[in-house]
């Protein structure tokens, strides 16, 4: 990619600030964990995987910082780092996948030089960061042979490089396609009401030169109706063991409109988005965001003050409107059931 979206610094995190995209491309220095938990809440990084990503190096950098030398305090220490951690975005299960994964490393004994500890953190996270990018371009080879020559591909949201530590889910899918030599358009949905579709996408593709055509949510049936778009790419914030699956707001739109005019609807994550203690959607929580976010746009104010917004960041879209799940281990069809727990535990 043309771009980091984070990075490890050894004592501080940079992180691209996904706020201020396209006007400008401009970095936060996090030098403690508690500036990367405002970042991840505040959505300057923002992405399943991303937040994830960054979490785990959130928790590396408040080991580094700590101060004692006791593993009780320091466990403890540790501890409050990860719920603070937890509490910034409810949706997203990589954030919760990834704080696991380093909650492991001093779960794993009951005794240890606390020092050794912080060296084996940090070096969990860069794994964690690096595991990411492997991830996605794998995604990227696997989902690529769903693209063909003259293609429309439609996708909402961001699910790109901006999204994760490097290259993404469902534009890697776009990217390794391309990379091949396949030619064909992409549609980016605007994505109200923080407009990551035209912000961050539309950013990221024009930089590698895809043609891009932005649309507003509201266009998607109209286009599909003219058959210009053949295939519908969507990333994941959470997948539950029956397929159901949370994304940004809109998603669920996309798919019933894709049931509809008989054209493909894909949804491309890693393994690490599945959730098999959720039966079914039902149980994702879904984030609800400040209503002010509705209601006023770029800083103004858009509608009337005495009327009320709510703001869902994400919706469910139903696994029978899922045509397949792209992974880092290949495409999953329906039913997903049986098929997502195997991948899962292989």
């Amino acid at each position: 990619m043309k771009f980091k979206t984070i990075e490890w610094r050894g004592d501080c995190v940079r992180l691209l600030d996904q706020r201020a995209l396209p006007r400008r491309a401009c970095y936060i220095v996090c030098k403690d964990a508690s500036s990367v938990a405002e970042a991840i809440q505040k959505m300057a990084i923002r992405g399943a995987p991303a937040i994830g990503v960054a979490a785990a190096m959130g928790v590396a950098l408040a080991a580094k910082r700590s101060r004692t030398l006791r593993p009780a305090l320091f466990r403890q220490e540790m501890e409050r780092v990860c719920e603070r951690m937890r509490q910034t975005r409810p949706t997203a299960v990589n954030l919760f996948w990834a704080l696991d994964r380093m909650k492991k490393v001093w779960d794993q004994r009951l005794n240890f030089d606390v020092e050794e500890m912080k060296e084996r953190l940090e070096a969990e996270a860069i794994r964690i960061f690096e595991e990411d990018r492997e991830v996605n371009q794998k995604i990227g080879e696997n989902g690529k042979v769903l693209i063909h020559e003259g293609d429309g591909v439609l996708t909402h949201c961001n699910a790109g490089g901006l999204a994760t530590a490097g290259y993404g889910t469902a534009l890697g899918v776009i990217y390794a396609a391309w990379t091949e030599g396949k030619r064909f358009r992409v549609f980016v949905d605007e994505t109200r009401p923080l407009l990551q579709g035209s912000r961050l996408t539309a950013w990221e593709l024009s930089r590698e030169g895809i043609p891009t055509t932005i649309l507003t949510d509201n266009m998607a049936g109209w286009l599909m109706s003219k058959r210009e778009v053949t295939l519908v790419l969507v990333g994941a914030d959470r997948i539950a063991r029956n397929g159901d699956t949370a994304n940004k707001i809109g998603t669920y739109g996309l798919a019933v409109l894709s049931k509809w005019h008989g054209i493909p609807f894909y949804v491309a994550a890693p393994t690490s988005t599945l959730d098999l203690s959720l039966v079914s959607g039902k149980g994702i929580p879904v984030e609800e965001r400040e209503p002010e976010e509705v209601t006023r746009f770029a800083g103004v104010r858009v509608a009337p003050k005495a009327c009320r917004a709510i703001n869902p960041a994400f919706d469910i879209t139903p696994h029978s409107l899922i045509h397949g799940i792209i992974t880092e281990k290949g495409i999953i069809r329906r039913p997903f059931g049986k098929r997502l727990k195997r991948m899962k535990e292989e």
